[in-house]
């Protein structure tokens, strides 16, 4: 059942760093397939748009967290595929271990007294 546009949430430029790296975790994938895992996986709740997506492909390739092969699409067109290295590896522990402590962090901030 899709939620409500008011029920999505924006991401932090970071967080998309991050959620891009956990879905190439899985193997190579192509953008719109990044952006549809992004979604189905969290209930609907992250939408993410192409406008934020490809910038932040193109960041992580210059960091050498990803790269990519080109390739050809479900639907025959020609696509990039986009894949983890040892570098993001690296990084996705990092970036996991930080987003779990920042998790903590706010969880007793919103504890009631």
């Amino acid at each position: 059942m899709p939620t409500e546009d008011a029920d999505r949430i924006e991401l932090l430029q970071g967080t998309l760093d991050l959620l891009i790296l956990q879905t190439l975790r899985l193997g190579p994938a192509h953008g719109h397939t990044i952006m549809q895992a992004i979604t189905r996986s969290s209930d609907d709740v992250l939408q993410v748009e192409q406008g934020s997506l490809y910038p932040a492909l193109h960041r992580l390739v210059r960091r050498g967290w990803i790269n990519f092969e080109h390739g050809t699409s479900e639907n025959n067109r020609r696509a990039k595929y986009y894949r983890l290295t040892p570098k993001g590896r690296k990084q996705l522990a990092i970036e996991t271990s930080k987003w779990k402590k920042l998790a903590r962090a706010i969880a007793r901030v919103l504890r009631p007294a």
